[in-house]
């Protein structure tokens, strides 16, 4: 009877350790997903404000040349304004497929990987 409780004891004691185990590697994936996603986020950040200040500038460029060519400044930056809002137009049409969908499965594989 003895052997059988010395049994027990050593399996209840496998299973704990088990348990133990398994949260903790639940804890360091969970950790390492997030460190991996948060850093991935912070480098595609860092590309995307380079571009932005590069295409804030050549907005500028392209509006005071219009401007010139069209015989006044401000009408560069009316055709420059009317091209983003046209822009924005088809992107609001077409943003689940071109932007949501996109960004979602990156974002599931990014986490299942």
């Amino acid at each position: 009877m003895e052997e059988k409780f010395k049994y027990f004891d050593s399996l209840i004691n496998s299973v704990e350790e088990y348990s133990k185990t398994s949260i903790e590697l639940i804890k360091l994936k969970t950790v390492d997903k997030v460190a991996d996603s948060t850093s991935s986020l912070v480098a595609y950040a860092a590309v995307v404000i380079a571009l932005v200040l590069f295409f804030i500038t050549l907005n500028f460029g392209v509006a005071l040349w219009l401007g010139e060519i069209m015989g006044g400044s401000y009408i560069g930056f009316f055709v420059v304004a009317g091209f983003y809002a046209l822009v924005a137009i088809i992107l609001f049409i077409f943003r689940n497929k071109w932007i949501k969908k996109p960004l979602n499965d990156s974002m599931i594989d990014q986490m299942l990987n």
